[in-house]
């Protein structure tokens, strides 16, 4: 049948037939890659629908990871969905992972054009976001030479050491220096958090709770929401300027609002330049970009590039923070050893400082412990192919996105004995070669390879530093004294779903807190 016969049939039939060629057409990949004969396919999942594929399976009121983890023990370690016709390979054991960011690192480097990506990072000029190339390889040279490099984070230690003081010092002075005070974790390890990024990056304090900062506090969260999803539009691109969902429109409103402030910002510092020592972010930005590259203008690159950090600093900080302390008191003989390792190495005349975070290995132990069970996301941001490549003796094509299940990975039973317990000590016995730098695929919580998140070390710092004073300096208990609720939040990084409410009781002299 031509099209001109097509037009002239009843519009429920035209209907029809588009939408069963359309089925067809879904399948053609997978019926090609089958032809092959050579080139071995991994397992697809079943359960795809027309036109979106799996896309309805990861919507449920599941997790995604923990979703795709039940389908890995029903097709195994690694097998591929499709978001509409594109193919998704799903990673779920160490070695296929080692695999992908060794063998195939450069493979893998690119990442996929996605709506949330596109809109909510500058048009992928956010560095995570970014394509693999020679802006995205810039912007994060640039990154870790001014704030993430092991000499610009001891540069700026003092930073995130009175940060701590002053969330330490508000809340002893709030239980009346003796008593005790109920305070809400999260806010209280994310504000720490934002005033050290804010003054690396920007140069002053976010303090205080106006009605401003709570607009840009809603802002970064729901960036973290929203970067996370998968809209229709990605599944059925050619449906995409419908926004079918509603979900692109409510990204374009957060990325015009966080673009307000950091435009703000920029002004801000064009109008009173700082070229000395202790310059910022934002300076160091405007002083080394001196013009736009790769279709990016200048203040795009440099807008862009400072709420990456801003971005990345806080809410994966925040999150491991409050994950380790719900851990610690769901477990407490485990904070209670930690405790005792603090009041050994510092005793209980002053807070703790960077240089004895070396010596604090039980802590350090809690905190890899943590990042195993709640990595800051479940999910790796994805990748994608750019040529052909082969895993697990599959053939992988190029344009295919790759995800790791840390999630899965890292809670592997084969890897890891009583895969769900809380247990720090399997760091200095099983466990004690293991690091989780990039090398151990067994643990890889910032990623692996050549797109590994380059602020690892700041990021271990900051919680290390955090939880230390918080645990020397108070004891705490959960406010109902019951466990503490362990559910996700499901987003871009892995958070709690609901708040962390503890009593602080101040357990140091009192010039310890001065």
């Amino acid at each position: 049948m031509d099209f001109e016969n097509l037009l002239s049939q009843p519009p429920i039939f035209t209907v029809a037939v588009l939408f069963f060629s359309l089925f067809a057409l879904s399948f053609l990949p997978r019926m090609h890659v089958g032809k092959t004969g050579a080139r071995k396919a991994p397992p697809e999942a079943g359960g795809a629908w027309p036109l979106i594929g799996h896309l309805h399976l990861l919507s449920g009121p599941q997790p995604p990871h923990v979703t795709l983890g039940k389908m890995a023990d029903k097709y195994g370690p690694i097998f591929t969905i499709r978001i509409g016709s594109r193919k998704n390979l799903i990673v779920s054991n160490s070695e296929l992972a080692r695999e992908c960011f060794t063998v195939n690192d450069k493979a893998f480097a690119a990442r996929p054009k996605m709506t949330a990506f596109e809109v909510l990072g500058y048009n992928y000029a956010i560095f995570t976001f970014a394509t693999y190339g020679s802006s995205w390889r810039n912007l994060r040279k640039m990154a870790i030479l001014e704030v993430l490099s092991h000499h610009k984070i001891h540069m700026n230690s003092h930073v995130m050491l009175s940060e701590v003081k002053t969330a330490m010092k508000d809340s002893y002075n709030n239980s009346n220096k003796k008593s005790m005070v109920v305070t809400e974790m999260d806010k209280w390890f994310g504000e720490i958090s934002l005033n050290v990024l804010f003054r690396l990056v920007v140069g002053k304090r976010f303090s205080g709770y106006s009605k401003e900062n709570e607009r840009i506090r809603k802002a970064l969260r729901s960036f973290f929401d929203l970067a996370a999803l998968v809209v229709i539009g990605d599944a059925i691109p050619w449906l995409r300027w419908l926004d079918l969902d509603g979900k692109e429109k409510v990204m374009k409103k957060t990325a015009k609002e966080l673009d307000g402030y950091v435009q703000t910002w920029l002004d801000e510092h064009r109008h009173s330049r700082n070229h000395g020592a202790d310059r910022d972010y934002l300076d160091a930005l405007i002083s080394n970009i001196g013009q736009g590259f790769d279709g990016y203008d200048v203040d795009t690159l440099i807008k862009a590039s400072s709420l990456t950090l801003i971005l990345a600093g806080t809410d994966t900080t925040v999150g491991t923070s409050t994950w380790a302390l719900s851990l610690l008191l769901n477990n407490r003989e485990a904070l209670n050893k930690v405790v005792h390792e603090l009041d050994s190495k510092i005793g209980t005349k002053r807070t703790v400082v960077e240089t004895d975070l070396k010596d604090l290995v039980y802590l350090q132990a809690i905190v890899k412990e943590t990042l195993r069970l709640y990595p800051p996301a479940m999910l790796n941001v994805p990748h994608e192919a750019t040529e052909d490549c082969v895993v697990g003796g599959y053939y992988i094509p190029a344009g295919t996105q790759l995800v790791t299940n840390l999630w899965k990975i890292q809670r592997d039973p084969t890897v890891y004995p009583d895969p769900l317990e809380f247990r720090p000590d399997r760091f200095f016995t099983t466990h004690k070669d293991v690091d989780l730098r990039g090398q151990h695929f067994e643990l890889t919580p910032f990623g692996a390879g050549r797109r590994m998140c380059p602020g690892i070390s700041f990021g271990l710092q900051m919680v290390e530093l955090t939880l230390a004073n918080v645990l020397h300096g108070f004891d705490i208990v959960t406010v109902d004294g019951k466990s503490v609720d362990m559910a996700e939040r499901v987003g871009l990084t892995n958070v709690k779903a609901n708040p962390l409410k503890v009593i602080l009781t101040p357990r140091l002299s009192a010039e310890a807190y001065a």
